[in-house]
């Protein structure tokens, strides 16, 4: 389904909703934030971080709440957002949402790895309304760097004028 969809722009949802994409983050090895290619930007795993700080730490289903994960799930895509947004001029410049994966650090035996994703997928339709809609994987994992409870990699579609 090819959707085009009218729309206030993606900067004015995230104005509406009291957000701002925050600065892009400083990678924690040899890699870099998010590339450009063929049309896309893909992200490198983004943490739930503010100011280069964690929301919160451990492992869901023990240290952190599902309603905590949830929240760190939104932190961690608009710091994906800020790193696709930065590769092709702004947020505006990105036409839709096309993948995300979610990795979740769970309790051996946590099993709501997609509730916590919904977190960052239903900010995504709040951003960019149907061009927010995406395939998306919730994984979960023993660890995540930083002991994060979440980390989060997005795939999106840039406007051909951004290029």
């Amino acid at each position: 389904m090819n959707e085009e969809v009218a729309g206030p722009a993606p900067s004015q949802r995230l104005a509406e909703l009291g957000l701002t994409l925050p600065s892009v983050a400083v990678p924690l090895a040899a890699y870099i934030p998010a590339i450009a290619s063929a049309g896309q930007v893909l992200t490198s795993g983004q943490l739930p971080t503010v100011q280069g700080a964690l929301v919160a730490t451990g492992k869901v289903g023990a240290d952190v709440t599902v309603e905590q994960a949830t929240q760190a799930a939104r932190v961690a895509v608009l710091n994906a957002l800020a790193a696709a947004a930065s590769e092709v001029g702004g947020i505006d410049n990105i036409r839709r949402v096309v993948r995300m994966v979610v990795f979740v650090a769970g309790t051996p035996d946590f099993t709501a790895q997609p509730q916590v994703a919904n977190g960052a997928s239903e900010l995504l339709g709040e951003i960019f309304g149907p061009l927010g809609r995406h395939v998306r994987s919730a994984v979960g994992v023993a660890s995540l760097p930083l002991d994060a409870p979440v980390e989060l990699e997005l795939v999106v579609e840039a406007s051909a004028a951004s290029f």
